[in-house]
């Protein structure tokens, strides 16, 4: 399932990504407001090395997003880097549907109604990148399984302690035997051997 799953959900990042690489013009207005408010934020936010690096140019910052989109789209699809790229698509997802479905500014019910359409549809999307992003195909991801070796570690640990104190109880008690029976045979109470 998941094989055909990933294909299809990837799919539209692919395509749309691909389109915003070679044709962002149409995307640049639309993107301007996100941008004038997200670039700033992360330039602040970010280390002085990474800030530095990110774009001014919205018509940049759109070609970057369908890079990322058709990158991750494609982890996402073939499985290689899956995960990763399910959260590098969650991520460009955001900024996009700020973008493109801002519905609650629209002014003309159309308009509203169509653009709240898309943006629920991407809230869907979002979802879904989210569980292809935590998805171990059924094996323990690497916070459970140090958990559980702990936890084991712990078991053995206990385990250990008692059965060497039940040895040590056994070992003293065989001792105590030994001794006892020693004494006896050097009082002359039991035969020697």
């Amino acid at each position: 399932m998941r094989a055909l799953a990933r294909p299809l959900l990837s799919s539209i990042f692919i395509v749309q990504g691909a389109k915003q690489v070679r044709t962002p013009d149409p995307l640049v207005s639309r993107a301007q407001p996100v941008t004038d408010r997200l670039v700033p934020l992360v330039k602040r936010v970010a280390p002085k090395k990474v800030g530095d690096r990110i774009p001014d140019s919205t018509k940049t910052l759109v070609r970057l997003n369908g890079v990322a989109q058709v990158l991750g789209g494609v982890a996402l699809a073939t499985g290689n880097g899956r995960r990763l790229g399910a959260l590098v698509l969650a991520g460009s997802l955001v900024p996009t549907t700020l973008a493109g479905h801002a519905f609650w500014q629209e002014t003309d019910e159309a308009a509203r109604a169509n653009n709240k359409i898309h943006f629920m549809k991407n809230l869907g999307l979002l979802g879904g990148l989210l569980l292809a992003a935590v998805d171990t195909e059924g094996k323990p991801g690497v916070v459970w399984r140090t958990k559980h070796s702990a936890e084991a570690a712990r078991r053995e640990t206990k385990r250990g302690v008692k059965l060497a104190k039940r040895d040590a109880k056994q070992f003293a008690k065989a001792a105590r035997r030994e001794a006892k029976t020693a004494a006896r045979v050097a009082k002359g109470e039991l035969p020697f051997n």
